[in-house]
Parts: structure tokens; C-alpha cells; sequence
């Protein structure tokens, strides 16, 4: 990482801003370093090496607000970037849903220890070393045919948030990533496969041999994939995909998506849209988690709190500017990047599980459509009509019996959400997760 900014760098800048001319001011620091190694038959590849430093400054007069950014920390750049927001600001129209969070809406008890950082800093030749190991335990199981490459990374971040109302909070996190690639082949048939996981802290990663074989053994399973043809049947969507069919709910409950009509669950507040019993919850706080974090991007509090229970929404997810909009308060979903006003997002999300596994599902479904990829979803933000590309294996009996590839699957997310039935193998892999989801009758084009 970069040698450490002065600790007064950002109050410094809000003063300027407030002696400059603005009611209110807001600065960001966000610093990363990374690094990433690649190797394709044990051979390095690629080393990649990135630092970045990032400024942010947001001021308002009145009702008026604007934003400027430089990854120059300079003193004299940091001059030219007050007198530029602040003049910026006296012409910007006027946001009357624009502020900054009161002294007494931000977070002000101790920020816990979420165990977000892993100060572990492996070396070129030990990133290296694990990709190799990754890919050679790909490469080695039985039907691989040629490697696309292993890779390894290591980052870390420090991202820190000043305001004129008195906010100072500094949040570190690191990430380790270790994954292989190949291609699979059988009877002149080829297919890609692979394993790719990321951790807060390294020993968490699993093992590269590991790693290698599952991403070995997902390549084999998808030879000799097929076309079925179009037809109406239950469809079940592996745990690994199936946050792709719910993220679209986190999306419409999102407040500026509401406040702007533009949610096909936006008179769903308080009413059902999933099935009794299931429920999507939100942990800012689970340790080592991906989306966890101390505080929103605003400086407010965060908490842990079910977004959908029991099958009803009890809230969207909100930020100071929606919330206004809405006439509620903020839920302290908050996100941004280093640049402008703060959108939402969800932190550590997941959908509970049931009570059967993938096998049980299958069971229960008797024959249809896994799917395991995805890609080219479409929706209709206004009615919830959702389409996607997929592949995956037809199931028969509860087995499977051949890959399938290049068809599409559709629906209205409303229908679909109210029939599905969740697994029982949820794991947190990422930041939402769920189990894998069983829908009865899905339509399936094919050929």
C-alpha cells in the first residue's frame, strides 16, 4: 500500500471547502493495491501489479450541490479542486432531496471488528506457485484436454469518510483470489469449465488442488451438451447461479428505482412476493464477510435486518436522498464510489433455505432443466418479464442424463418468485447468496 495520507488531509480539505463558500461538504479517500499473477501450462503468463488514490470532494450551497475527484493529493491540486466544486455548485439546478446526514443520523458508537482486513502479503512467486498448483490439479482430471490458465490475486483496500457534520470513519478489507480454467474434450466435443473463489483472508481460501479439480471436474460434466427442444417443465437453478434470478428483486427494491416508478415491485411494500416461510437477509455484519461493512457510505448506521420475511418486503433499500423522495428514513444501504452522490446497495445478503438438497430437489421435480450458467438475462424493469441464455443438464428421474446448452429460459419474476422452492445447500460464497431454486413450470426455448 501507499504510505499513509495525513491523517488531517481530509478535515483540511472540508474547512477549505466551508471557508470557500459551501454550507456542507463531504470528502472521500479511497486508496487499492493489487496484485495478480496468471500462468497457462505452469508457465508465468502475466504479473500485474496496480495502485490507485483516489480523492473525492462534495459540497452544497443550498440546495445546490457538485463533486470533483483527483487522484493528485497535492496541495496545490487540492486548492484548484475547492475552488472548482464550490463555483460548480453556485450553478448546479437545485436538489431539494440533496444533504448531508445531520450529526445526529450518523453513526457515532464504535465500529466493530468485522475481520475485513488479512494484513497476509504473498509474494509474485507465491501467487504464482498457487496458480500453478490450481491449474495442474485441473489439467489432471480425467478428460481435460488443454488449460486456459490459472491465476491468483491479492488486494487491498483502505476507504475513508469525512464530513462537515462531523463524521470520520476509516474502513480497511483485503481480498485473495485463486481460480483455474480449462477446456474439456471428448469425441471431438469441447466445453469450458472452471473454479474461481475469494476470500477476506487467505488461509480461508480453499485448497488450489481443490480448486483445480472442481474447476476440472465442472468442464468434464459439460461435454457433449445438446439443444432439447422448446417446452414447459420445471427448472431448477444451481445455488451458484441463483442469486442471478433474485438479484432483479434486490434491484426493484432498491429506493431510487421505487422513487422513480421504475420497479415492478414498487406497490409491493408490506405485501408478498415470495412464498411463506422464505426470507432474504441482510448482515452488514457477518466477520470475513464480502459486503460487509462498519457504516453506510453516508456515515450512517448500519444493521442487520430482513429485507423480505416470512414472503413480504418490509423495506426498500434506502439512502438519504431516496428516502427523502419516499417520505421514509434511511435503512442505511447507501453505496458509492469515489465520484459523486451515493446510490444503494445490498451488504451481505441471502435467501434462507429449505429443507431439501440439490438431489432432492430433482427428486421432487422428477425430470426438467438444471440450469448451471448463465448469460444475456433481459428484463423489463416496469412488469418483471425476465428472459435468459442458459445451459445446464436434463434431468430425469431425479438423474441427470445429458448436458444441454444454447437455450432460453423466461418468465414474469412476480409468477416465478411466488412459486419457487428453496434448497437446503446454501453457501456463502460472495456477497448474496442462496440455495439452489426449484420453479415448477418454467418455459424453456430450445429448438
Amino acid at each position: 500500500m501507499f504510505d499513509a495520507a495525513p491523517d488531517d488531509l481530509l478535515p483540511e480539505l472540508i474547512t477549505a471547502a466551508r471557508k470557500a463558500g459551501a454550507d456542507a461538504a463531504e470528502a472521500v479517500l479511497a486508496e487499492r493495491s493489487s496484485l495478480s499473477v496468471g500462468v497457462r501450462n505452469s508457465a508465468l503468463e502475466e504479473v500485474e501489479r496496480e495502485e490507485s488514490r483516489d480523492l473525492s470532494l462534495r459540497v452544497f450551497v443550498g440546495r445546490r450541490q457538485a463533486t470533483v475527484s483527483s487522484s493528485d493529493l497535492s496541495a496545490a491540486t487540492r486548492a484548484r479542486l475547492v475552488e472548482r466544486v464550490v463555483a460548480m455548485a453556485r450553478l448546479a439546478p437545485e436538489d431539494p432531496y440533496a444533504r448531508l446526514a445531520t450529526a445526529a443520523e450518523l453513526n457515532r458508537g464504535a465500529l466493530p471488528d468485522l475481520e475485513l482486513f488479512d494484513p497476509s502479503e504473498p509474494s509474485p512467486a507465491e501467487l504464482e506457485r498457487a496458480a500453478v498448483e490450481a491449474e495442474a490439479a485441473a489439467l489432471d482430471v480425467e478428460g481435460v484436454a488443454k488449460s486456459e490458465g490459472g491465476h491468483a490475486s491479492t488486494s487491498s483496500s483502505r476507504w475513508r469518510l469525512a464530513t462537515s457534520e462531523g463524521f470520520d470513519g476509516v474502513h480497511r478489507g483485503s481480498v485473495f483470489s485463486l481460480g483455474a480454467s480449462v477446456i474439456a474434450e471428448k469425441d471431438g466435443a469441447m466445453e469450458r469449465g472452471g473454479e474461481h473463489r475469494a476470500m477476506r483472508w487467505l488461509a480461508d481460501l480453499p485448497p488450489a488442488e481443490e480448486i483445480g479439480r472442481e474447476g476440472g471436474r465442472r468442464a468434464v460434466r459439460r461435454v457433449g451438451a445438446r439443444k432439447i427442444a422448446s417446452t414447459t417443465a420445471p427448472v431448477i437453478f444451481e445455488n451458484r447461479v441463483a442469486t442471478q434470478v433474485l438479484s432483479p428483486l434486490i434491484s426493484a427494491m432498491a429506493g431510487p428505482s421505487v422513487a422513480r416508478g421504475m420497479s415492478f415491485v414498487k406497490d409491493r411494500l408490506g405485501k408478498a412476493v415470495l412464498p411463506g416461510g422464505q426470507s432474504i437477509i441482510d448482515d452488514p455484519f457477518r466477520p470475513r464477510g464480502l459486503g460487509s461493512t462498519p457504516f453506510d457510505d453516508e456515515g450512517l448506521p448500519v444493521s442487520k435486518r430482513a429485507l423480505v420475511e416470512d414472503g413480504v418486503v418490509t423495506t426498500w433499500l434506502l439512502n438519504l436522498s431516496s428516502a427523502a423522495q419516499l417520505g421514509m428514513t434511511s435503512t442505511g444501504h447507501a453505496s458509492r464510489g469515489g465520484a459523486g452522490p451515493a446510490g444503494v446497495s445490498g451488504h451481505n445478503l441471502h435467501l434462507t433455505p429449505g429443507t431439501r438438497d440439490l438431489d432432492g430437489l430433482m427428486a421432487d421435480a422428477g425430470k426438467g432443466l438444471l440450469v448451471t450458467s448463465m448469460f444475456g438475462p433481459s428484463l423489463n424493469a416496469d412488469t418483471g418479464d425476465w428472459s435468459a441464455g442458459v445451459s445446464g443438464f436434463w434431468f430425469e428421474g431425479g438423474e441427470i442424463v445429458h448436458p444441454v446448452s444454447e437455450v432460453t429460459v423466461a418468465g414474469n419474476l412476480l409468477d416465478l418468485y411466488a412459486r419457487l422452492v428453496a434448497g437446503s445447500d446454501l453457501e456463502f460464497r460472495g456477497s448474496f447468496n442462496s440455495p439452489s431454486l426449484m420453479y415448477d413450470a418454467v418455459t424453456i426455448a430450445g429448438k
